[in-house]
C-alpha cells in the first residue's frame, strides 16, 4: 500500500514526501527528461548569445583590413635630384571623394624647397616602389593636428566616417598604416586595438613644473576628448585610421605624437597605450573644405 501511495503522490507534493533512496531521483529524471536538460540548454545558449559580438568583430577583421588597406597611404616629401629621393613622414587615409587624404598635420613635412623642385606627395603602397602622387593642403586644423591633402590622379578608395559619439569603452577597433615607414617596402599593418577610455587631451592637476606652451595652449583653448587605446602605435602610425573592427568604418585616427606630448608629459616612458583624435573633427575639417563625404 504504501508503494502505491507514493507511485500516486500528487504533483504538487512537497519535495521532503520523496522518498530518499538511490533510485527515486533517477526515476523521477526518467519521467521529466525534459526538465532535467532545460537549464543547461538554456544556459549554454546564453553563453553562445553573449560571445557573439567579439566573436564577430575578430573573425571579421581579416575581411575588414584587406578593404581597407586599398584606401591607406603613406605622406612624406620627393625630390628626385637627392638620395633617398622619397622621405616617409607617416600614414593617411582616403576620404570624400577619393581625391583628398586626412593625416596629422605634424606628418607634413617642414620647409619643402620648390627651387630645387622638392614636393608635398601621397605614397601609394604595397611594393616596394611606391608610386608618388603630388598632393597639396586644402584644409588644416593644428589645433587638433589634423591636415586634409587634394590628391593628384585617379580616385582612390575612400573610407566610410563613422560617428566618433556613438562609439563604446571596450569596443573592438583597429588602426591600419605604416608603422615602420619604408624600411621594409610600402606594407600596410593592421593592428588590432581597444577602446580603453574616452579622455580629455590635457590632463587636469598636473604641477607648474610639468607644463610646457603646448599644454598651456590645449587648456586654454578648452581640451577635447580623445580615444585612449590599448594598443601600441609606432611613429610611422600617425594618420592611420581607427576604425570598427568588424564594419570598417572609421571613428579616429591614430596620433603617436602631438597629444603624447599633452598627456603623457609626466610619463618617462609610455607604452603600451595609444592615443586617437575622435572623428567628428575629421568630419569637420571635411566639411570646412566642401567635401563630400561618405557616412
Amino acid at each position: 500500500m504504501c508503494k502505491t501511495a507514493t507511485a500516486l503522490r500528487p504533483s504538487g507534493s512537497s519535495r521532503a514526501d520523496a522518498p530518499n533512496t538511490p533510485g527515486a531521483a533517477d526515476a523521477r529524471a526518467a519521467r521529466f527528461p525534459a526538465t532535467r536538460t532545460r537549464g543547461s540548454a538554456l544556459a549554454l545558449a546564453l553563453t553562445a548569445l553573449t560571445a557573439m559580438p567579439a566573436a564577430f568583430a575578430a573573425d571579421a577583421l581579416p575581411d575588414t583590413a584587406a578593404r581597407i588597406k586599398p584606401s591607406i597611404v603613406g605622406i612624406g616629401s620627393f625630390q628626385k635630384t637627392r638620395s633617398p629621393a622619397t622621405i616617409f613622414n607617416g600614414t593617411g587615409f582616403a576620404v570624400g571623394d577619393g581625391h583628398h587624404v586626412v593625416t596629422n598635420a605634424h606628418v607634413l613635412p617642414k620647409d619643402l624647397d620648390p627651387q630645387r623642385k622638392e614636393a608635398l606627395v601621397v605614397l601609394i603602397g604595397g611594393a616596394d616602389e611606391p608610386e608618388a602622387r603630388e598632393a597639396q593642403v586644402v584644409a588644416l586644423d593644428r589645433g587638433r593636428d589634423l591636415a586634409l591633402l587634394r590628391v593628384d590622379g585617379a580616385p582612390l578608395s575612400a573610407l566610410e566616417i563613422a560617428d566618433s559619439g556613438s562609439v563604446r569603452e571596450g569596443q573592438a577597433l583597429a588602426f591600419t598604416g605604416f608603422p615602420v615607414g619604408m624600411a621594409l617596402g610600402l606594407y600596410p599593418a593592421t593592428h588590432r586595438a581597444t577602446l580603453a577610455a574616452i579622455v580629455p587631451i590635457a590632463r587636469a592637476g598636473i604641477s607648474a613644473k610639468q607644463l610646457n606652451p603646448r599644454m598651456i595652449t590645449q587648456l586654454r583653448n578648452s581640451a577635447y576628448v580623445i580615444f585612449q587605446l590599448d594598443a601600441t602605435a609606432y611613429p610611422g602610425n600617425s594618420g592611420s585610421p581607427l576604425y570598427d573592427a568588424a564594419t570598417g568604418r572609421v571613428y579616429g585616427i591614430i596620433n603617436s605624437v602631438f597629444i603624447q606630448g599633452t598627456r603623457e608629459q609626466a610619463i618617462s616612458r609610455p607604452s603600451g597605450i595609444t592615443y586617437a583624435i575622435p572623428s567628428t573633427h575629421i568630419v569637420n575639417l571635411i566639411e570646412q573644405a566642401k567635401i563630400p563625404i561618405a557616412r
